[in-house]
């Protein structure tokens, strides 16, 4: 039977314990006789379920007690109207890095003034910008931490004088992170914890309550907060399936040692394929070195082999790569490495081009 490698950019790869966990709730939840898809969500048992997910996160990342962990659905767009809602009282700063940090900025525009501090626009966001100043008059300063279009990454978690919000949807749980050096964190679930159709949103309550103008109820994160633990993030009927997806995807990436190991998995993985990239003469990365991404690896064919671009898509297609088409905006190829992604895909595809390289180089 032919063996396919998925390397799409999200909706991602998942573990597949989730999976087979996810099928066997479907068809009977906690013992109830009951499927996942039919249960209230006021039962016990789903109402364990939130809480073992919170607690998932919060010993994944070590998160400490004074922020909140919250499930929402509209996906990491949504978020780049809800946090300037709630954080941006007069004016805030931006980091634009790609697509979806442009995106941002022109949400945050809604409710007051934004700077945006540097961009690597002038390149099509091949880089991360450096040397930038952080403005101290500013109630917060937006990142994407990773780019999935252009395959750059922050790999580090920065010192910031102001609130730092991140956009982490495409690398969170890849790497450890110091979420004390972060008010926010956002992202949705679709590339490294669960499917689409749940955002995660970690937030240090003290930051909350400070804007002067009115929230709309869906909107305020405290909403979504609420008085007691067991309605956290169940206002309304929550995302329950991708949720219980990420319930146990997390339980897999614990199982596995947490984050610390899985970013040593990560890197092995990214050096394998970048490795290959620049060694192979059909093929150039595109991001600057410094800057390139463990979870996106963006790479095109090189000058002289411009001709061959179709060739490899349909001969990486028969060795049963999926998902490298390059996103439409920069074209060429981008392999996702996210979590799941086991190593003997990153093998499969690294030896795919090197078979490539010696029938057509």
């Amino acid at each position: 039977m032919k063996v396919f490698h998925n390397f799409n950019a999200g909706p991602c790869v998942l573990p597949k314990p989730a999976v087979e966990s996810t099928i066997e709730a479907i068809r009977n939840f906690d013992g109830t006789g009951i499927g996942l898809l039919e249960i209230s969500h006021r039962t016990p048992g789903w109402e364990r379920v939130m809480k073992e997910t919170a607690d998932l996160w919060r010993e994944l990342l070590n998160i400490p007690d004074n922020y909140q962990v919250l499930f929402l659905g509209g996906g990491a767009s949504t978020q780049f109207f809800t946090v300037p809602a709630n954080l941006l009282n007069k004016k805030a700063a931006y980091l634009q890095t790609g697509v979806w940090a442009k995106k941002a900025v022109k949400e945050a525009k809604f409710y007051g003034e934004v700077e945006v501090v540097a961009s690597s626009e002038d390149k099509n966001y091949t880089y991360i910008p450096k040397g930038y100043t952080i403005p101290k008059d500013v109630d917060y300063f937006h990142i994407t931490t990773n780019n999935t279009i252009y395959g750059t990454e922050i790999h580090e978690d920065m010192d910031c004088p102001v609130t730092l919000v991140a956009d982490m949807s495409s690398d969170i749980m890849s790497r450890p992170v110091d979420v004390k050096k972060y008010g926010l964190i956002y992202g949705g679930a679709q590339k490294n914890v669960g499917p689409a159709g749940v955002t995660f949103v970690i937030v240090r309550e003290d930051i909350l309550g400070k804007v002067d103008r009115k929230l709309q109820t869906m909107v305020d994160y405290r909403t979504h907060i609420g008085d007691e633990e067991k309605n956290r993030s169940m206002f309304n009927t929550p995302p329950v399936l991708p949720i219980f997806v990420m319930h146990e995807t997390l339980k897999w990436v614990k199982s596995l040692g947490g984050v610390a190991a899985m970013n040593k998995i990560n890197k092995e993985k990214a050096a394998m394929l970048y490795n290959e990239i620049d060694r192979n003469k059909m093929f150039v990365g595109t991001a600057a070195k410094e800057d390139r991404s463990l979870m996106n690896v963006c790479f095109v064919m090189a000058d002289q082999y411009k001709d061959k671009e179709a060739d490899f898509m349909a001969f990486a297609k028969e060795c049963g790569m999926v998902g490298i088409k390059g996103h439409r905006s920069v074209g060429g190829f981008r392999a996702s490495l996210y979590n799941a992604c086991p190593v003997e895909s990153v093998k499969a595809l690294v030896e795919c081009m090197q078979e490539f390289e010696k029938k057509n180089a």
